[in-house]
């Protein structure tokens, strides 16, 4: 399988598959559990790996993390970084994330809801830089932004009772959408916690790792 470096991934999946199921490929084909980055055309897609996460065969001795928290560079199976167990500080929960040296390189930032109809958000924080704020899509941006995204969820939720005959329909429900904005500019979104799409390159793939290794629950 081949494999892609990590420092300027764009799109990734945390994924144990390396090869989707397509039209002309009718079963799909599974690996080890790793960040993958799409590669190939639709019909014979492939997700090559980037970086592994830790097993419990792999996983080196006396590191603080759990083997699904660590992450191993695909090329080299060198420890890549590791994200360090929650310190809970006024509420908020706040990861640790530390490179292959065991410096730290940033902190991802489980924040509690406070009021409103939200879920919880989150943030990243990484030195040198504007912090990261994750917010849910409908309530990321200005206020004409909201009110035209509220406009297009009314409309998609009268389209899709419509075509279910008023029932709600059977759709799966997809998981949330957040926006991460830097200094009010988005730099990252992510679809719950395992599709990511870095949009600014000087965020460090390795906290987008980690988000996605956490999860956004």
């Amino acid at each position: 399988m081949e494999t892609v470096g990590w420092a300027d991934v764009q799109t990734f999946v945390v994924s144990s598959v390396e090869r989707p199921a397509t039209v002309k490929r009718k079963r799909a084909v599974w690996g080890k559990p790793a960040v993958r980055v799409h590669r190939g055309s639709r019909d014979l897609r492939i997700l090559a790996p980037c970086a592994f996460l830790g097993t419990a065969d792999t996983q080196q001795p006396g590191l603080p993390s759990r083997p699904g928290h660590t992450l191993y560079e695909a090329d080299t199976r060198a420890l890549l970084c590791y994200v360090e167990p929650a310190v809970d500080s006024a509420g908020e929960l706040r990861h640790d994330v530390r490179d292959g040296r065991g410096e730290c390189i940033g902190t991802v930032v489980r924040v509690p809801r406070k009021r409103g109809p939200f879920k919880h958000t989150w943030r990243i924080e990484q030195p040198g830089h504007p912090e990261i704020v994750g917010r849910n899509e409908w309530a990321s941006g200005d206020a004409k932004e909201i009110a035209g995204r509220f406009a297009a969820k009314i409309f998609e939720e009268v389209v899709d009772s419509a075509l279910s005959g008023g029932e709600g329909g059977d759709r799966p429900s997809k998981p949330r959408s957040l926006e991460w904005r830097a200094e009010n500019k988005v730099v990252m979104v992510s679809e719950g916690s395992d599709k990511v799409t870095v949009r600014d390159g000087w965020v460090d793939r390795r906290l987008a790792f980690a988000f996605a290794l956490l999860g956004d629950r």
